[in-house]
């Protein structure tokens, strides 16, 4: 396959609906106190929407960047990849000075310090100063926003793993196992305090999670192969599905006395902060069923109808996954303020808080991608009038054009005697004059 058909290769449908899946789970995830949360996958099983998120990322980096460091040169893509670090980077303040500006209104609203210490960013509060330092130079990552951190490096890692990828991909999965066996052992974190006496890493370890990103990047770049579709993988990965269920759920927990000791004795299987091996088997399970179910090259997701344009709107949110993200860890907490003030979490409310700000993510999505497609480049459309003068005009501007380029007898014998010019050159005889092509009408 050539470089320009892979570098047009579409975006995969099933990716971007994923993506977008992923935003309203990370979004009713976030909202405090939201019994919604009993019915996304958290719920259900050790994996949730942070390993959706990661892997997906993974995929789309190597359509993003991987063809890059592929096709044209090492330069380039890192290049590339430094810029979306950039972007993230931003991305990432933005985000938490606006959600600490947003819970300082509500504490002075509230006439206390609740929702900065639900928010576990009471310390930036009290010493201002030097968190600020901190938290730009990614030494303070409060619990709540750590997930861009984790990216970042994760994306600072994809030029090393390219490097290596030269070597085969054997020398790729020897280093990113290597790498995360480290993180299970805890050879490699990062701290994410300066208080003294204070010992808490980022809750997300990248040293752990870029496991399951390289998984993502691995398939898009072909050095993993697809499984095969095959009922009894099927099989096994349900019953993978249901051994999540009793070990990670209410639904175990409450029925199994086994569960508790059993999690106590290995704790390491569901490790969350850096990824435990049970969360990775678990999700992959996870993916393997939702990739049967979209069927071959997404096909049962290619829908008509009402199905297809809420197919639509879901790829639309994936699509601008990072502006949705952000905007909706904001919205998350705003939603919870307002819950906090309803006159009761009723039904009622609940629905309005958690439906109105997947509408806004909705709405957030279209406007980014408007303003992603640069609609004042386009060739303005004339207005129905306009067309019409422009056509009855038509005829006296060709007959201009004619007498251009079809010279009278005597004009050029008028001058000096015109240089010989070679067909089709400025100011050659034929169809083409002044070096434009004219068209017969």
């Amino acid at each position: 396959m050539s470089t320009e058909k892979r570098a047009r290769r579409p975006r995969d449908l099933r990716l971007d609906v994923f993506r977008g899946l992923a935003m309203f789970i990370i979004f009713i995830a976030h909202t405090p106190h939201n019994p919604w949360n009993l019915w996304i996958p958290a719920a259900f099983g050790p994996s949730d929407a942070t390993e959706l998120f990661v892997f997906c990322s993974g995929m789309a980096s190597a359509l993003a960047f991987g063809s890059l460091f592929r096709d044209r040169s090492f330069l380039l893509g890192t290049a590339r990849t430094a810029y979306r670090v950039w972007q993230v980077y931003w991305a990432h303040v933005a985000l938490f000075i606006v959600t600490v500006s947003v819970i300082a209104v509500f504490d002075q609203w509230n006439g206390g310090i609740f929702y900065s210490e639900r928010l576990y960013t009471r310390p930036f509060f009290d010493d201002t100063g030097a968190h600020l330092l901190a938290f730009m130079t990614l030494r303070y990552v409060p619990n709540y926003f750590d997930i861009l951190p984790m990216y970042m490096v994760i994306l600072v890692m994809m030029p090393g793993v390219m490097a290596l990828s030269r070597l085969g991909r054997g020398a790729v999965f020897a280093a990113v196992g290597a790498v995360w066996l480290a993180a299970q052992f805890g050879l490699l974190a990062f701290s994410a305090e300066i208080r003294e006496g204070v010992d808490r890493e980022w809750y997300f370890n990248p040293f752990g999670w870029q496991l399951i990103f390289f998984i993502g990047f691995s398939f898009v770049m072909g050095w993993l192969k697809p499984p095969p579709r095959s009922y009894g993988l099927t099989v096994v990965a349900l019953l993978v599905l249901a051994l999540g269920v009793v070990t990670s759920s209410r639904y175990g927990w409450d029925n199994f006395a086994w569960v508790a000791p059993f999690r106590e004795a290995v704790p390491w299987l569901f490790w969350k902060t850096d990824l435990g091996i049970f969360r990775v088997v678990h999700f992959l399970a996870f993916a393997y069923v939702a990739w049967m179910l979209a069927g071959e090259g997404g096909r049962r997701l290619s829908l008509d109808g009402v199905a297809g344009r809420v197919i639509g709107v879901i790829r639309k949110v994936g699509q601008q996954s990072l502006a949705v993200f952000v905007s909706g860890m904001v919205l998350s907490q705003i939603m919870g303020w307002a819950l906090d003030h309803s006159a009761e979490r009723g039904p009622a409310a609940l629905a309005a808080a958690n439906l109105s700000g997947i509408v806004i993510l909705i709405a957030i999505a279209y406007i980014v991608g408007w303003f992603k497609s640069e609609p004042w480049r386009r060739e303005p459309v004339p207005h129905p009038s306009q067309a019409k003068g422009a056509k009855a005009a038509a005829p006296a501007e060709l007959r201009a054009d004619m007498r251009v380029a079809v010279p009278r007898g005597g004009e050029a014998r008028a001058g000096k005697a015109a240089a010989p010019t070679a067909p089709g050159a400025p100011g050659a005889g034929g169809p083409i004059a002044g070096g434009a092509a004219r068209e017969p009408v």
